[in-house]
């Protein structure tokens, strides 16, 4: 009876997993993502005053967004190296659509209007600038050598700098960041990347000067002194750092923030929505929330680690380092460690056009991940 009971558990078992195989998905990161979503969806719903029509559009999304994540992974990684030319081109072409034809909200001009919808390239471009400089570092020696470390830094400041030019500036670090982690786990020492980054900060007054819009240097003198104006424009960090701090270890409970239900703190269920769930659930609810990026983060650097070529490798990093940047500066500018720069929360806060990126990004890694089989040593 015994034998019998073990058969069958092993049939079930044997079932599931084929189906997980033909599906193509990684089972920890998958588990991962769906508690970040389980959690968007309490936060939600504690934000937006039980709102169902609320929880419905974001349901939307996050169903579009895992049926992309679901037919990326299908594609075998060998695709997005052949394809990652094109795609790179037509992004950079978009970006240039958007400084001509562009329209314009909230003093940015980032969107195109495609009639049936509006769509913002930049969030293309996340993608595939790291697709194409993986392409090219990947068909040369690895650690790369000087030139080839120029022509893969152009790849990365063309987008960048069309990004800056909406202007855009959390995009624009995002797309930056997730360019040169290539470089980085291409074998490029961190030595060289830190010197390169303080040589461009040398270049702050400059920048400063000629080419930042008023609000974003608004943005950078609140960060340094947010009391100088607590009723204007230090009126957001306060907010949040009160929200935060009055959560203590345990936090009020689920749907017991006071900040956001009195209207006290913005944005409180886009790039403020941390510190609605610090508020709720304190430090420990943080801590936990940290572990389950943490493991995602590892999961996905374990992808990247046993990926079968060096195309797949760099592209998963990059995307893991991407998503690791999102969770930081979110975090970082909700708790007053980084100015303000309009990043989300990854997967917890409400919209749609981070959400689609980022799963296309997991999907791509589990496409390396479960094609690893087929790929040549």
């Amino acid at each position: 009876m015994k034998v019998e009971l073990r058969a069958e558990q092993f049939k079930e078992h044997s079932l599931i997993g084929g189906l997980l195989r033909q599906l193509h998905v990684d089972i920890p990161l998958l588990i991962g993502l769906f508690l970040l979503l389980l959690m968007s969806f309490m936060m939600l719903y504690s934000t937006g005053n039980k709102e169902t029509a609320l929880l419905i559009r974001q349901a939307a999304r996050m169903g579009i967004a895992g049926i992309l994540m679901i037919v990326l992974a299908h594609v075998n990684p060998r695709q997005f190296q052949r394809y990652s030319i094109p795609l790179y081109s037509l992004g950079v072409v978009l970006l240039l659509a958007v400084l001509l034809v562009g329209d314009v909200g909230k003093g940015a001009q980032r969107w195109l209007d495609l009639g049936l919808f509006r769509f913002q390239p930049s969030e293309m471009i996340k993608i595939t600038t790291p697709m194409m400089v993986a392409w090219y570092l990947a068909g040369h020696d690895i650690p790369p050598k000087w030139r080839h470390i120029g022509v893969a830094t152009l790849f990365i400041l063309i987008p960048t700098l069309l990004i800056v030019r909406q202007p855009d500036l959390g995009t624009s670090l995002l797309v930056a960041s997730s360019g040169a982690s290539v470089l980085y786990f291409a074998g490029l020492s961190w030595r060289f990347l830190l010197v390169t980054i303080l040589g461009l900060s040398a270049l702050a007054p400059l920048y400063w000067q000629f080419f930042m819009r008023e609000y974003q240097k608004d943005r950078v003198l609140t960060f340094l002194n947010p009391e100088a104006d607590p009723m204007g424009k230090g009126y957001h960090i306060i907010q949040s750092k009160i929200a935060i701090g009055s959560g203590g270890p345990y936090g009020k409970g689920w749907q017991g923030n006071t900040q956001s239900q009195l209207d006290f703190l913005p944005e409180s269920s886009t790039d403020f929505i941390f510190a609605v769930f610090a508020e709720e659930f304190g430090l420990v609810g943080c801590l936990g929330l940290l572990a389950i990026y943490l493991f995602i983060i590892a999961r996905g650097l374990y992808i990247a680690v046993q990926a079968q070529d060096t195309y797949s490798r760099l592209l998963a990093g990059s995307l893991v380092c991407t998503f690791f940047v999102y969770v930081f500066v979110n975090i970082g500018m909700v708790i007053g460690i980084l100015p303000v720069v309009g990043v989300p929360l990854p997967l917890i806060s409400y919209g749609g056009t981070s959400m689609v990126t980022l799963l296309a990004g997991f999907g791509i890694l589990m496409s390396i991940h479960t094609h690893k089989k087929v790929l040549p040593n």
